[in-house]
Protein backbone atom coordinates (compact mmCIF):
# COMPACT_ATOMS: atom_id res chain seq x y z
CA UNK A 1 0.00 0.00 0.00
CA UNK A 2 1.20 3.56 -0.80
CA UNK A 3 2.11 6.09 1.59
CA UNK A 4 -1.09 8.45 0.65
CA UNK A 5 -3.33 4.95 0.45
CA UNK A 6 -2.44 4.56 4.39
CA UNK A 7 -2.73 8.13 5.56
CA UNK A 8 -6.45 8.11 3.82
CA UNK A 9 -6.51 4.63 5.69
CA UNK A 10 -5.79 6.11 8.97
CA UNK A 11 -8.14 9.05 8.36
CA UNK A 12 -10.74 7.01 7.66
CA UNK A 13 -10.17 4.43 10.50
CA UNK A 14 -9.85 7.05 13.31
CA UNK A 15 -11.79 6.92 16.29
CA UNK A 16 -11.67 8.73 19.67
CA UNK A 17 -9.54 6.26 20.95
CA UNK A 18 -6.54 5.92 18.60
CA UNK A 19 -6.84 9.40 17.38
CA UNK A 20 -3.53 10.40 18.98
CA UNK A 21 -1.55 7.43 17.82
CA UNK A 22 -2.86 7.76 14.03
CA UNK A 23 -2.03 11.56 14.04
CA UNK A 24 1.35 10.35 15.05
CA UNK A 25 1.61 7.45 12.47
CA UNK A 26 0.17 9.96 9.80
CA UNK A 27 3.20 12.43 10.39
CA UNK A 28 5.69 10.34 9.95
CA UNK A 29 4.19 9.02 6.82
CA UNK A 30 3.78 12.59 5.74
CA UNK A 31 7.44 12.94 6.32
CA UNK A 32 8.75 10.36 4.19
CA UNK A 33 6.79 11.50 0.75
CA UNK A 34 9.43 12.71 -1.34
CA UNK A 35 7.54 15.46 -3.38
CA UNK A 36 6.03 18.98 -2.49
CA UNK A 37 3.08 17.67 -4.96
CA UNK A 38 2.59 13.91 -3.01
CA UNK A 39 2.92 16.07 0.60
CA UNK A 40 -0.21 18.53 -0.86
CA UNK A 41 -2.33 15.23 -1.69
CA UNK A 42 -1.89 14.51 1.63
CA UNK A 43 -2.49 17.61 3.46
CA UNK A 44 -6.64 16.87 3.46
CA UNK A 45 -6.37 13.97 5.60
CA UNK A 46 -4.07 15.20 7.74
CA UNK A 47 -6.19 18.66 8.25
CA UNK A 48 -8.97 16.00 9.08
CA UNK A 49 -7.28 14.01 11.35
CA UNK A 50 -5.66 17.50 13.58
CA UNK A 51 -9.47 18.70 12.99
CA UNK A 52 -11.05 15.24 14.77
CA UNK A 53 -8.40 15.34 17.55
CA UNK A 54 -8.99 18.77 18.30
CA UNK A 55 -12.91 18.28 18.05
CA UNK A 56 -12.19 15.07 20.55
CA UNK A 57 -9.87 16.81 22.77
CA UNK A 58 -12.24 19.84 23.37
CA UNK A 59 -15.43 17.52 24.24
CA UNK A 60 -13.58 15.56 26.49
CA UNK A 61 -13.50 12.00 27.90
CA UNK A 62 -17.20 12.32 29.12
CA UNK A 63 -18.80 12.81 25.55
CA UNK A 64 -19.75 10.50 22.74
CA UNK A 65 -17.24 8.45 21.18
CA UNK A 66 -18.78 8.94 17.70
CA UNK A 67 -16.66 10.51 14.83
CA UNK A 68 -16.95 14.22 14.64
CA UNK A 69 -17.74 15.00 10.83
CA UNK A 70 -15.81 14.03 8.11
CA UNK A 71 -17.08 16.20 5.59
CA UNK A 72 -14.11 18.78 5.46
CA UNK A 73 -11.31 16.31 4.01
CA UNK A 74 -13.23 14.68 1.20
CA UNK A 75 -10.23 13.80 -0.65
CA UNK A 76 -7.18 15.85 -2.88
CA UNK A 77 -8.63 18.36 -4.84
CA UNK A 78 -12.02 19.10 -2.51
CA UNK A 79 -10.83 20.93 0.51
CA UNK A 80 -13.76 22.12 2.52
CA UNK A 81 -16.01 19.58 0.61
CA UNK A 82 -17.73 22.46 -1.17
CA UNK A 83 -17.53 24.63 -4.34
CA UNK A 84 -15.13 27.11 -4.66
CA UNK A 85 -16.53 31.18 -4.21
CA UNK A 86 -16.08 33.32 -7.14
Amino acid sequence: MNVLAQIKQLYSRATRATIQRDMARAVELLKSLPTELERERAAVYMDGLSQMRSEWAMRGPGSSPTAPSRAKARGPGTRGGGRRKS
